[in-house]
């Protein structure tokens, strides 16, 4: 396989011998099918901002199930699965039906935010989904096809419902790359080159007991964490002014796969309404039954003001929603608007993929699949001292790849490790993403649909893998 230099060095047109031929008089060109001929003709046209493909150098064909296929005929077990959006994995029957069955219905792909049977149908099933008493008073907006859209629909919502203006938001939290949802992003680089980010903006610490914000170990982060946010939040002299909404993740994903401890979130919930402070709850990449619940805020046995969703509720397809508490809806007619809110086909696929998780119960496997997985990490852990955590909820899952000298959130992230840990699982058919502080944790969001031979033929490319990247 050739490595990511070469593949970004490769110009269209630097194979010209092995797909230009006399056939065709030598006046057009034959596409040589395979990746370095693909992701040649990318790096010529596409935009330097593209990311996956630098890390993953392949041009994808088919997918079915939990592999996908690339242009040399390689096949790889999808443990990235478009970021988590593709619960039932690749071409999942339910789905394809779906699609097929509103083709055939002759139903229009896009409606603005007309109804439709199929709209209808989708809503009914999404807050089947969620906890009872947060549906009986939710109301939904559909937002742009991201859910960057959506998060910034909340953002509107929150400060035409309370009137302020400041937001809450955390340390390593991931909320999207448009103009608001960055500026509540912790990730620093994507946002030192954007002059005039969303003012306001407050960022608090997030518990994260492998590398403790207050740089004091333990497990008392969550602790001392919401001891200094009710204080802050009770402090008159804060510098804050009294915020429209606290934004957060139940498990932060690109921050590198951080469970939030529950009981922090139920004393998060318990002072943002003592302080008439609406809760945002980020579950764009957890919602759908990926963390073992239908949704990652139910472990904690809370309920949000708002909710924000994409990924998986389209079953793959492009749709965002924010569903929030009825008294927050102070929006004006036409307050809030896009174009593609009124996709059918998405509507479709994200009806039959939260059907068929709720009906299979398939968030349950996920809980039973991720604990058996992170078991079998953690035995290569044992073995490796260079994987310094390994933790998540269901299957999303992080394994932190450190410098082994010093102790517990102590020790350096190690992304150079990481990074080739990632290539030699690729170079063995397994597709990994990173994320986390440095780009040092490698992450697992397997299909919710993969199964207990899956799981030990994930772990057992994953072991080989860190033997060969640790040299």
């Amino acid at each position: 396989m050739q490595s990511i230099v070469e593949v970004e060095a490769e110009s269209p047109g630097v194979a010209d011998e092995a797909w230009w031929t006399a056939g065709n008089g030598g006046l057009a060109p034959v596409p040589r099918e395979d990746n370095a001929y693909y992701l040649g003709r990318q790096s010529a046209r596409e935009s330097n901002a593209r990311s996956y493909p630098r890390r993953l150098p392949l041009a994808l064909k088919q997918g079915r199930g939990i592999h996908v296929e690339d242009a040399d005929g390689r096949r790889y077990i999808d443990c990235l699965a478009g970021a988590g959006a593709l619960a039932l994995g690749h071409h999942h029957p339910v789905v394809v039906e779906a699609i097929q069955q509103l083709l055939a219905d002759g139903t229009p792909f896009q409606t603005l935010d007309l109804t439709t049977p199929v709209k209808d149908a989708f809503v009914e099933e999404l807050f089947a989904c969620l906890p009872p008493d947060f549906a009986a008073n939710a109301r939904i907006q559909f937002c742009g096809p991201s859910g960057a859209d959506a998060v910034e629909a909340a953002l509107k919502l929150v400060k035409t419902a309370t009137g302020r203006r400041s937001i809450l938001a955390f340390h390593g939290a991931y909320h999207g790359m448009t103009h608001g949802a960055l500026s509540l992003t912790g990730e620093i680089g994507p946002k030192v080159a954007v002059a005039g980010l969303m003012g306001e903006v407050h960022f608090l610490p997030y518990p994260y007991s492998y590398r403790c914000p207050f740089g004091l170990g333990g497990q008392d982060d969550g602790r001392i964490s919401a001891a200094y946010i009710e204080r802050l939040l009770n402090d008159g002299n804060s510098g804050i002014a009294p915020p429209a909404a606290m934004i957060l993740e139940a498990v932060q994903g690109e921050g590198g796969v951080i469970p939030a401890p529950d009981r922090w979130l139920r004393d998060i919930r318990r002072m943002t309404r003592e302080k008439g402070i609406p809760l945002i709850v980020d579950e764009i990449q957890t919602g759908g039954g990926r963390t073992g619940k239908m949704f990652a805020f139910e472990h904690a046995g809370i309920e949000p003001d708002v909710l924000v969703l994409s990924k998986a509720i389209g079953g793959g397809l492009p749709l965002s929603v924010v569903v929030y508490h009825k008294d927050l809806d102070r929006w004006q007619p036409g307050a809030h608007a896009g174009t593609f809110r009124g996709n059918q086909l998405a509507m479709a696929a994200g009806l039959a993929t939260l059907r068929f998780v709720r009906q299979q119960q398939l968030h349950r496997h996920a809980d039973r699949m991720g604990r058996c997985l992170m078991e079998q990490l953690r035995q290569i852990q044992a073995g490796a001292p260079e994987l310094g955590d390994v933790r998540g909820r269901g299957l999303m899952i992080g394994v932190e790849v450190v410098d082994p000298v010093g102790g517990p959130g102590e020790r350096p992230p190690q992304r150079d490790l990481a990074r080739r840990i990632q290539q030699e699982c690729l170079a063995r058919g397994l597709i990994l993403e990173l994320g986390g502080r440095q780009g040092s944790v490698v992450r697992f969001l397997p299909p919710l649909i993969v199964d207990a031979d899956d799981i030990y033929r994930i772990a057992a490319i994953f072991a080989d893998a860190v033997a060969a990247a640790r040299g």
